[in-house]
């Protein structure tokens, strides 16, 4: 999403009185770093938890133990577990999480290649789950994920007010 795009996005968002938190880990803080890009973030942004290790995702969003170690660090009952403790931490209107593989060394395997990326969206009391792979170098998939996450904002801004 371009920079004017993403103005648009901020736009929209504060003209409809809603806030926005991230809880972040394979992105690292990139998402609030790009979102911050578009004028007048100040007005939707609540804040950004990076929650890099299973360690953070516990201590700050709560997950649990049990789900880690059950499912993985980087699996969509995790970001599950992540948006819920973000919705209690900062009471966005717009909660986001997302946790994935951006590179080698986790919990990939056939069938979840390296690129693949978990994402929870909670609103308006319902939670949606997105799973997606990303092709490319780790900071590519990074970019792709974090355009991504804008698209389905915007999404959320077309669904619910533009019926």
């Amino acid at each position: 999403m371009n920079q004017s795009e993403l103005t648009e996005l901020l736009t929209s968002l504060k003209d409809k009185g809603l806030t926005v938190a991230f809880a972040e880990s394979c992105t690292a803080g990139m998402l609030a770093s790009e979102f911050t890009k578009g004028t007048g973030s100040s007005n939707v942004l609540l804040g950004s938890l990076v929650v890099y290790q299973p360690e953070a995702k516990k201590k700050l969003l709560g997950v649990k133990q049990d789900t880690l170690d059950l499912y993985t660090a980087e699996s969509q009952q995790v970001t599950n577990e992540m948006v819920m403790g973000l919705k209690k931490a900062l009471n966005a209107d717009i909660s986001i999480a997302t946790t994935g593989l951006a590179g080698p060394g986790g919990s990939e395997t056939s069938e979840k290649p390296v690129g693949t990326m978990f994402v929870s969206i909670l609103y308006d009391g319902k939670a949606e789950e997105f799973r997606e792979v990303f092709k490319g170098n780790t900071q590519q998939i990074r970019k792709d994920l974090t355009d991504y996450i804008f698209q389905k904002l915007q999404g959320i801004l077309d669904d619910h007010f533009n019926r």
